[in-house]
């Protein structure tokens, strides 16, 4: 789904996966929100069984990622305001934001900036602070490939895809890998890999987003997450009053464990 996000006085084209349906603003909305160098296609599986089970599902692109437009923007709070324009321009009211990672502080951040339009926030292998250390960091500035690999590496608990989605030997480091070295080489001004490293590093406004949340929040962690441990998540789950679905996956849990995930997102927004 193409839409133009205006923000600032700025109109910039967007993108939206809906999930196989044609989307229906007049639907229960739920929004997905990748994280650092993916797009949508993360969340395929899970966009389309909400989409074909009663829900207007809009799983965005970010600026300056996938097919949406424009710069990529320097904050989470820059990119909430850019998702709740998105919002507006598909005429949605409102929505469950579930957000993956960086999404999910900017899942947060924009359900904490328009309490009165969230129904449901669904944060999916999160921490808070969500800090990078300064060996990654200064990796991804100076060698992004290899940057990408050691991140591959950290995100699954395993070597091998378990016969599940997206199907039977599917090779999930490799596929990962693939998307991210996709998603780095459309900018060419930006190295996007430590603009998106950076953005969830300098997030310090978690806990008073989650003072501001009048929605039922849920945490999904993977019990195996070297990136965003499930013990880093601790003070936000208390803070939010969330409830708390552990999975047995590492970082890149939609597609290790996506049978155990669906059904915490099913628990979570429905």
């Amino acid at each position: 789904m193409a839409l133009v996000v205006k923000t600032t006085g700025t109109a910039t084209p967007a993108y939206a996966y809906t999930g196989g349906k044609a989307f229906d603003p007049a639907l229960p909305c739920v929004v997905f929100v990748h994280g650092a160098l993916n797009d949508h296609s993360v969340w395929t599986l899970l966009a389309r069984w909400f989409a074909h089970h009663g829900h207007g599902v809009l799983a965005v692109d970010l600026p300056g990622h996938g097919r949406s437009g424009g710069a990529p923007l320097a904050s989470v709070e820059a990119l909430a305001d850019w998702l709740l324009a998105l919002l507006d321009a598909a005429g949605v009211r409102r929505a469950a934001f579930v957000g993956h990672s960086m999404g999910s502080l900017i899942a947060l951040e924009a359900a904490a900036r328009a309490p009165a339009r969230a129904t449901r926030l669904a944060m999916v292998g999160t921490a808070y602070p969500m800090k990078v250390s300064e060996a990654l960091l200064n990796t991804a500035r100076d060698t992004p490939l290899r940057a990408i690999d050691m991140v591959n590496v950290l995100s699954h608990s395993g070597i091998a895809a378990k016969p599940s989605y997206p199907g039977p030997g599917a090779w999930l480091h490799g596929s990962s890998r693939a998307l991210m070295r996709r998603v780095q080489a459309l900018q060419t001004g930006v190295n996007l890999f430590h603009h998106d490293f950076s953005v969830c590093d300098r997030y310090a406004g978690g806990l008073e987003a989650a003072a501001k949340l009048q929605c039922p929040a849920s945490l999904v962690l993977g019990a195996h997450d070297q990136m965003t441990s499930p013990k880093q998540a601790r003070a936000l789950a208390d803070a939010l009053q969330a409830r708390v679905h552990n999975v047995a996956a590492g970082h890149a849990l939609m597609s290790e464990a996506p049978d155990a995930v669906l059904a915490a997102l099913r628990s979570a927004l429905t």
